[in-house]
């Protein structure tokens, strides 16, 4: 039963999950974080205030509360900006993020108390704990909000541009080569010949590649040991299949329609009924590409 709940808590933490702090997102995310904060911590005073001890106004103290947030996730930017971070990103990694990112804001909560507080103590383990459970507390509850807050925007958001990008999306190019692709894997034995027309999507698998192939109406999966890449580059002369995540290829010929959500696009596909994700770094370009093929449709 042990090992079973483990394997459950590891499913999850591997789940896929919505990476907000890039770009536009990240410097919002950030101040909207500050005035939630300097909001909650003015006008709530979540915890005890002893005004005696206060070597400043409670103004200022509520914004040094609230700007060392704001640095700690500057300096965390860099380590963000890692490549194919988003599409990599899953919830354990969330919550390790959010777990190390609240402990620093307590630490630097801790050391900065000889500024604000007139107490012999400050520099105690009593102290040290107090700043890392409060900084937890709040911490945890003002980025649940702001995370649902923002999850919301881009599902809602993501669901309105599918919804028009499928009902403004003509008939795209049926003009894929009926001529099979000699397919170059990673082990000789392994080559093997692709009609490109019969090819609904290939997901990445490790070392693998899942290919998804349609045969006489039925949907055959075969694993082959090549890479999505290296895959991609070898049909890339076939406008209609497309890179739409870390992980995937899909023929753009099987596309019934296109849903949103939080991390991005759902691409329904004739004859499965398995959903192909389209990440949100790689909007644009799916955007763009299809674009291109309703123009030459």
């Amino acid at each position: 039963m042990t090992i079973l709940k483990l394997k459950k808590i590891n499913q999850f933490l591997k789940q896929p999950y919505p990476f907000y702090y890039q770009n536009r997102n990240f410097y919002l995310f950030v101040l909207f974080l500050f005035l939630l904060a300097f909001g909650f911590n003015y006008f709530f005073k979540p915890f005890d205030v002893h005004v005696p001890e206060h070597k400043m106004d409670y103004l200022w103290i509520s914004v040094i509360h609230s700007f060392t947030p704001v640095v700690i996730a500057i300096l965390f930017l860099p380590l963000l900006k890692k490549p194919d971070i988003e599409n990599t990103w899953n919830v354990g990694k969330e919550i390790l993020l959010i777990a190390v990112y609240l402990f620093l804001i307590g630490s630097v909560q801790f050391l900065i108390r000889d500024i604000i507080y007139d107490n012999p103590n400050n520099w105690s383990w009593r102290y040290f704990f107090e700043e890392i459970r409060n900084t937890f507390l709040v911490g945890i509850l003002l980025i649940s909000i702001l995370i649902s807050l923002n999850h919301n925007r881009l599902n809602s958001l993501n669901m309105k541009k599918a919804a028009k990008l499928y009902f403004e999306k003509n008939q795209v190019p049926e003009s894929v080569p009926t001529n099979s692709v000699a397919i170059k894997t990673q082990v000789k034995s392994d080559d093997f010949m692709l009609n490109p027309l019969n090819l609904i999507y290939a997901k990445s698998d490790g070392n693998y590649t899942e290919i998804h192939i349609l045969k006489e109406e039925v949907v055959e999966k075969s694993l082959k040991r090549i890479s999505i890449k290296e895959l991609e580059l070898q049909l890339n002369s076939v406008v209609t299949i497309v890179r739409t995540h870390r992980s995937y290829l899909v023929n753009i010929n099987y596309l019934v329609k296109v849903t949103g959500n939080a991390q991005g696009y759902r691409l329904h596909l004739k004859k499965t009924d398995d959903l192909v994700p389209v990440s949100r770094n790689m909007i644009a370009q799916f955007e763009e590409h299809t674009k291109t093929l309703n123009t030459s449709a």
